[in-house]
């Protein structure tokens, strides 16, 4: 995929125009949308933030915590368009774009492009390319929630939790087997409920599980933590890596397959065999999930 960034203006009408009801009957539908209010899609995950936060009293601060965490990660990829971290205090003061969310937790705007090839075994042996050492796909889940934000959010509006539990089932793996996770951070509310979704914390959770990574994070003199110590998005992610448009969930499965084959430089997660990549779209209205091998160590522990 490549993407070369149009005007502002444009470029948000397409987005406003790609998450909203397109006619009256939509509003009428049993889960009823929300109203569309421009920019549509910040206000979209904005109004999804305002659940969890009463649902499972997240914090602002929590939120926030999410973009300082990814753009110390990307200040380690020569790639990343964001080269320095971010202060708690910048993100919080950078304008809002929509109620509790500011405009450094928006994913990145950017041209850019991305690309990999995906074939079998047999095709790999018919061109006297043996798989050794090259990722393999273990398995995969989609699951789709609301096509358009709904007035009055609940569990049932989110699908990743179902994808995620379709790609461990299908592999015979849990949280526990993976060593890379690669996880859709558009906006700080889809990090925190991919962090829950995969297991790396409970329901409700995810926002103490970022907090504690920050308060790390400042111990450490706000220096990227360790791989070893948070193998997420080593890459930085959409709101620190860059995200054109279509493109950065493939980002995620790029980063995934550099860590899979060790090509990962200092942001190499130690002995990594395993990752777990999460690409989501529209407001949650689809998710999908891959689980991928190093091509050694395949279903081994």
């Amino acid at each position: 995929d490549a993407v070369l960034s149009m005007p502002l203006e444009e470029f948000l009408a397409r987005a406003d125009k790609s998450v909203s009801p397109p006619g009256p009957e939509f509003m009428r539908s049993p889960v009823q949308p929300l109203e569309p209010k421009s920019p549509v899609v910040p206000y979209g995950y904005s109004h999804i933030t305002g659940y969890q936060m009463r649902r499972f009293g997240i914090k602002r601060e929590q939120l926030a915590m999410v973009s300082v965490l990814m753009s110390a990660q990307a200040t380690r990829h020569p790639g990343a368009l964001t080269k320095k971290p971010r202060t708690l205090e910048e993100v919080l003061s950078s304008g809002d774009v929509a109620p509790n969310l500011s405009r450094l937790e928006c994913a990145r705007r950017a041209d850019g492009a991305a690309a990999f090839i995906v074939c079998s075994s047999t095709f790999l042996d018919r061109v006297g390319r043996g798989a050794e050492g090259l990722p393999v796909v273990l398995s995969g889940g989609e699951a789709s929630g609301p096509l358009y934000p709904p007035v009055d959010p609940d569990e049932s509006t989110f699908s990743c939790e179902h994808a995620t539990r379709y790609a461990y089932e299908q592999a015979q793996l849990t949280v526990e087997d993976i060593d890379f996770f690669g996880l859709y951070d558009c906006f700080p509310i889809c990090f925190v409920r991919a962090v829950e979704a995969v297991g790396l914390a409970e329901q409700g959770a995810g926002g103490a599980w970022v907090e504690e990574r920050y308060k790390q994070y400042l111990a450490g003199g706000s220096a990227p933590l360790p791989p070893a110590d948070f193998p997420v998005n080593t890459h930085g992610g959409l709101s620190a890596f860059g995200a054109p448009w279509e493109t950065p969930a493939m980002y995620n499965i790029i980063e995934a397959c550099e860590q899979l084959t060790e090509r990962a430089g200092s942001r190499q997660v130690p002995k990594c065999r395993r990752a777990l990549v999460y690409g989501n779209g529209g407001v949650f209205s689809a998710s999908a999930v891959a689980i991928l091998g190093n091509g050694r160590s395949g279903f081994s522990s």
